[in-house]
């Protein structure tokens, strides 16, 4: 089963968290949709959109669970997973911390 990973700012997921709704970051809010990578896409996401940016957590959602999941064309005509609509924050099968190390985000070992 192919887990989709949220990169997003570790106290705005804690406030999702505490409501039980992710309704998406502005990025997400201004676009109509949330954001979603897969394993292969995550660090280039990372690295495009947060470089530098430090407190991010990774929140990794099973595919089969997320409702209203789309597979739209971005970058390149790669597709990404998008979610038109909220995700309910229990849907999360995993959370990691993304730290900086040189200035680069490491990655969990299990998100690979």
């Amino acid at each position: 089963m192919r887990i989709l990973y949220k990169i997003i700012a570790g106290a705005q997921w804690h406030e999702a968290a505490a409501l039980g709704v992710f309704n998406g970051s502005a990025v997400d809010l201004k676009d109509g949709f949330i954001h979603l990578s897969t394993a292969q896409q995550m660090r280039e996401t990372a690295a495009r959109h947060f470089a530098g940016q430090d407190g991010l957590v990774l929140v990794g959602f099973r595919e089969a669970d997320l409702p209203n999941l789309k597979w739209e064309p971005s970058r390149g005509g790669d597709l990404f997973p998008h979610v038109h609509g909220p995700i309910a924050t229990a849907l999360a099968c995993s959370l990691d911390p993304l730290p900086l190390v040189n200035g680069m985000h490491r990655f969990p070992a299990a998100a690979a």
